[in-house]
């Protein structure tokens, strides 16, 4: 029995669009899980405890400075909590300024520099005589609100567990990549944060705003390998049953890339670590479902779906070249589609819903898989 041409693509039209689908389902799901409002509890908390913020910052140095600012000028007790900088690979001059403030500051130099490098040697280096409570994780571009250590402090005492997940927020929309830049973070608050939080399921971390027991990081910090540092430790903290917690009313504001290909690269470099998280967790699937570990279940899926760029560049090929094969085939990729839009709508916070947002979020996938693949030719709710 012979395979004809007609049998290869319907058997890979059929196989995409259920590899698509069940990542559309998946993302409904939270999508819908999101809407409802599930606020913490934070009283007023008596207790202070002591915390340690860790700024990792590789070639930051246009941004860096502004970041210290901004956490030293916070409300919590000064006595309460110190700054330290890994500046890894910046000049002189913004080492010479930082060191002018009341921080610690670290300079590696590191031959292939990493995230997690950067921490576990602020780990090694921090004074012994020092005990801490909490390791706060924060970015070299991010600025807070005056009062961020006291909400971090409330929500650590709230949540009761070791690992908890601020809102991180865009601080630019610029540009066309930094308004999708954006609408992503977004959206990825509402379904892999809000949306797992509302049905009981755990936060995925974020890379920044991070607070962390401080036992529990100084020990689990130094098995991370990767540049996906916060995933390592993601996998670490739902493999030990440990319940990661977000604060949606606690904000992190972050620069977005203003380029396309920057924000190509971040989300490439951000699918490889996908890809190679799931590879080095799938074996603990079974064992999960079957000790009811659904956290981690859940997270070992989430790590198998497509990643959304490609859903969409996916979803728009299909639907630009089926027609001209068999239309009939064609009319099942346009719902989804149309399903795909209607939850990235849902998922995105009203202030982000521009002019621009339907073009950008149907144009830019096109862009991204053009450049990508071409021939060598020389919006926070109120």
């Amino acid at each position: 029995m012979s395979i004809t041409f007609w049998d290869i693509m319907i058997y890979t039209d059929m196989l995409l669009f259920i590899i698509v689908a069940a990542t559309v389902l998946y993302l409904g799901v939270f999508a819908i899980a999101s809407l409802f409002k599930k606020t913490h509890e934070t009283p007023r908390i008596k207790k202070q405890n002591r915390i340690v913020v860790l700024f990792p910052a590789f070639k930051q140095d246009t941004v860096i400075e502004q970041a210290v600012i901004s956490i030293l000028s916070q409300a919590y007790p000064q006595r309460m909590f110190d700054v330290t900088v890994i500046s890894d690979h910046q000049k002189e001059m913004t080492n010479m300024r930082l060191a002018q403030y009341p921080i610690t500051l670290l300079t590696p130099n590191f031959e292939e520099s990493t995230k997690a490098k950067s921490l576990q040697y602020a780990i090694l280096n921090l004074p012994e005589f020092k005990i801490y409570d909490i390791a706060l994780i924060l970015d070299a571009d991010n600025i807070v609100e005056q009062d961020f250590l006291v909400k971090v402090n409330e929500a650590f005492e709230t949540a009761a567990t070791k690992a908890v997940q601020m809102h991180r927020i865009s601080r630019n929309r610029d540009t066309t990549a930094a308004l999708l830049g954006s609408i992503f973070e977004e959206i990825n608050n509402a379904i892999f944060r809000r949306g797992h939080i509302n049905v009981g399921l755990s936060s995925a971390l974020a890379g920044s705003g991070i607070a962390y027991d401080f036992a529990w990081f100084k020990d689990n910090v130094m098995k991370a390998r990767t540049a996906g540092e916060d995933k390592e430790l993601e996998a670490l903290l739902l493999r030990q049953e440990i319940f990661i917690d977000y604060f949606d009313n606690i904000y992190v504001y972050g620069e977005k890339k203003r380029t396309t290909s920057k924000l190509n690269q971040q989300h490439g470099r951000w699918a490889k670590e996908q890809f190679y998280n799931f590879i080095r967790n799938i074996k603990f699937l079974p064992g999960a479902i079957f000790r009811k570990q659904y956290d981690l279940a859940d997270k070992i899926i989430q790590w198998m779906l497509v990643p959304r760029t490609a859903m969409m560049a996916i979803i728009l090929v299909m639907s630009i070249i089926l027609p001209f094969i068999y239309m009939t085939l064609v009319i099942k990729w346009w719902v989804l589609g149309a399903i795909a839009l209607f939850i990235f709508a849902l998922a995105t916070p009203d202030y982000l819903v521009t002019e621009m947002w339907d073009k950008t979020f149907l144009r830019d996938p096109l862009k991204r898989l053009w450049k990508h693949y071409k021939p060598n030719l020389s919006l926070k709710k109120k």
